[in-house]
This record gives structure tokens, sequence and C-alpha cells, in this order.
């Protein structure tokens, strides 16, 4: 059973449907695999065992019967805890929803169900999603995999924990300013946060709407690139219920050709300084991209050295407002916030100056990425961290917030190793709705640089 845990979702899922594995054997090699591991991970959060099995049984009994009920027939799954999950406690971290059961899924769970996954249990994130450290007062911190005494990241870290160690096949997460790809660097996995309108925030602890709204997207999280491919197409759409979905169509990786790519790299973005592997990992990736016949070229964006103190002063401007809006709306009184109220709100004067900077940054960058077809940088400035190192300082997660603010979608596949024997990630951004060359550059670098590397744990 260890073996099948080191395989995609995508291969999973053929071995279930020719009957090489049946999906109650998945899922109770799952459950095994969290049972061993989540003592020391504390990435699932809440499980739901027998459901599962339940469930699995019935996916075997309809593949008996020739039913094939979508693409990820009897795949298991976690969540991660920030999104809905129909019968099962959803807490966004925050404590007012500790006991929180939601009716209904969110709208990219209601997707992936449809496509036939089974929900094993939800997975930690840091509260209302607001951390890079995944730790909140109902549940604690979570751990990372190749390191206990690390973080996973956040808010996503969770999800990117018992992915990385082999107890599910695949999770959901969110990213509001690299909390997918910064949890997918610290653990040695892929994922991708999609263009801003691609994929609903329906059911989210963070929903859709406010001032800030571009910056959140719904993203997967994955050991493998082709699992990317796959499930994108089946959380991606209107729902009629996000009022910021375009529906734009998805394009196919498998038909992008890599020579003559244009690719911008850098490895310092004017703001925090990698470490050697990071760096090492980021020109690695480049170098080999250029093999493919890609055309190199070392400069970062015009204008990419302001990303951190906009994206710093965007979230500040309303004082905390919209953050205890939240809370209220949770019924939390007691929070893991501690920096919330720090900040003063901006006048109206100042608040609409702030919001034409935003505009000039991202008319700045794109007339920058007029030139390219990609940008390859790093996820962040250093490998995972250990807990208790994230202060008021995070300028190291700068690489990240950049593409936040524009909106555009960006890749994170492994492609290193720290000198402490850490992942270390690259970050590949396409333009807007063209998720399909930033995921085509990803396979070619997770092939060439080895991609996913399972944990000792």
């Amino acid at each position: 059973m260890q073996q099948i845990m080191n395989l995609s979702a995508t291969a999973l899922a053929r071995a279930i449907r020719a009957k090489e594995i049946s999906s109650t054997e998945l899922v109770h090699a799952c459950l095994k695999r969290i049972e061993e591991v989540n003592p020391k991970l504390n990435a699932v959060v809440q499980l739901a065992g027998d459901r599962a099995l339940a469930e699995a049984a019935a996916a075997d009994r309809a593949l008996m019967r020739g039913e094939i009920r979508g693409p990820l027939h009897g795949i298991p799954v976690t969540i991660k805890d920030s999104l809905d999950t129909a019968g099962i406690v959803t807490t966004g971290g925050t404590k007012g929803r500790a006991g929180f059961v939601p009716e209904k899924d969110a709208t990219v769970v209601q997707r992936l169900r449809a496509a036939g996954v089974i929900l094993l249990g939800k997975t930690n994130t840091s509260e209302l999603t607001l951390s890079y450290e995944t730790d909140n007062l109902i549940y604690g911190r979570t751990n990372n995999p190749y390191d206990l005494s690390r973080s996973p990241g956040g808010s996503s870290g969770g999800a990117a924990a018992i992915v990385a160690a082999g107890g599910s096949v695949l999770d959901m997460g969110s990213d509001y300013g690299g909390s997918l790809r910064y949890p997918a660097h610290c653990c040695g996995i892929a994922t991708i946060r999609p263009t801003s309108g691609r994929v609903p925030r329906t059911g989210h602890i963070l929903p859709f709407g406010g001032a800030l709204d571009s910056l959140q997207q719904i993203g997967p999280m994955v050991r493998y690139v082709e699992d990317l491919i796959l499930l994108l197409p089946l959380i991606a759409g209107p729902d009629y219920k996000d009022p910021a979905m375009v529906p734009m169509p998805l394009k196919d990786p498998e038909k992008v050709n890599p020579e003559g790519l244009r690719v911008a790299f850098h490895v310092h973005n004017g703001i925090a300084s990698p470490v050697p592997a990071i760096e090492k990992a980021v020109r690695d990736a480049a170098l080999f991209l250029e093999r493919q016949g890609c055309i190199l070229t070392e400069v970062r964006p015009d204008g990419i050295e302001l990303s951190y103190d906009l994206m710093i002063r965007l979230l500040s401007a309303d004082g905390g407002a919209s953050i205890r809006r939240l809370l209220r709306e949770a019924g939390t009184e007691e929070h893991g916030l501690p920096w919330l109220g720090l900040a003063e709100p901006v006048d109206a004067i100042s608040r609409d100056s702030l919001m034409m900077e935003w505009s000039r940054f991202q008319s700045r960058m794109l007339h920058f990425f007029r030139d390219y077809d990609l940008i390859l940088s790093p996820v962040n400035a250093q490998a995972a961290l250990p807990h208790g190192s994230f202060g008021p300082e995070l300028e190291a997660f700068s690489y990240t917030m950049t593409y936040n603010l524009t909106g555009w979608p960006a890749a994170v596949v492994r492609a290193g190793t720290s000198a402490e024997g850490l992942p270390a990630g690259v970050q590949i951004i396409a333009h807007p709705w063209r998720e399909d060359v930033a995921l085509a550059a990803a396979g070619l670098i997770e092939k060439a640089l080895g991609g996913f590397q399972r944990p000792v744990i």
C-alpha cells in the first residue's frame, strides 16, 4: 500500500477504473497513513472515516455495475478547513465556528464530489486563513513532514503536510497572499493559484466581495503536476453565485510548445534576498527551460520591488474592519490575530490614492509582461521556517504577494533542496487565463529536477 500512496491521483483513478485497486482499499490505505503520521503532524483535524468507507464501498459496487461517477471515481481526498463541507465541522480556524456544521458544500467541494471523490476529512488552517503559519486556537499548530520542528507554511499548511506525507491523494486550498504556493514550496508538492476569476470562492471562510476581492483564489494541492492539469477543469467556471467569475475557456497544457517561449526569470525581487538553495532552484529551472528551446532573459519585472509595501498598505487600509466583521459573523470573541487593530484606517482621500496606486502597479507589471510568456521566480526567500519565526516583517513572502496583486496564474513545483534537506520550489507565472502555459512549464521542470520526493516520516 505504501507504493500506491506514491502514485498520482490521475494514476490511481485509472487503476480504480481498471479494477486494479478498489476504492475501499485506497481509503483504508489513506486512513492507515493518517493514523501513522497525523499524531506527529496535526494536519487532519476532522476525520470522516466511517462515512468515507461507506462511500468507497458504494463506489466499488457502482463500478461493478459499470457506473463511473466521474474522472475521480472513488478517489479519497481531504479539504482545507476553510472550505464548507456538508455534515463535517468546518471552523475556518476560528473559535466561534468550533462546532459549525455546514448544510452545503462549498462550490469546489460540490464539483469534486460530482467528479467522484470521497471526502476523508478536513485539514488545518490558520485562523481565517490569515497567517503564513498554520496554527489556531482550536486545533493548534501543524508540523512539516520533512522536519517536525518547522512549519509547513500557511494558510493551507495542513493540506500540504498531509498530501506530502501520503495521507491524502489531494486537497483543495486557498491563496490570499501565497497560502497555496508557500505551503507547496515548504512541503515539496505542486499547486497552482489560478487567474483571479477562474474558480468560485463560494463557501469559503474568507468569501468573495470587498475592496480586495481579487486577491483570493481557490486551487488544488497535489504531489504531481499532471493532477493539476486533471483538476483545474473540474473546479473552474462560474457557479452563478460568486460575482467575480469569468467564463473563460481553459486551454490544454499538452498543446503548449516550449520552443520559443519567452521566459523572464529573476532570483531577487529587490525586496528580500533568497538563500542560496532557492536561487539555485530557480536558475536550474531556468536553464532547463532554455535547453527545451525557451528564450531566457534574466530580468525582474519593472515595479516588482513595490509589491510588499503596497500589499501591506492595502491589507491594513481599513484598520481591520473587514476582519472584525468576519469574526463577528463567526461568533468569535477570542481570536489569535495579534496584529489585528495595530493599523489605523486611512481616510477616503488616502484610500482612493491607494487604489489608484494599485491599478498603476498592475498596469506597470502588465506592460513589462507584454514581452514575455512566462516569469520564473522564487516562491519565497527562505525554505520552511522553524515554528515561531513568523514575525511582523514578512518581506520574504513578497514573491507570492506580487501575483495576488496582479491576479495572474502562478504554479509551484519542487525544483531543489535546501542545505537543511528541505524542499525548494519555483514559481511559474503566466499571462491571465494562460494556466496552460504555466502548467506545461511546471511539468517540464518537474520531470527534469525531480519534483515531489516523499518525506521520511
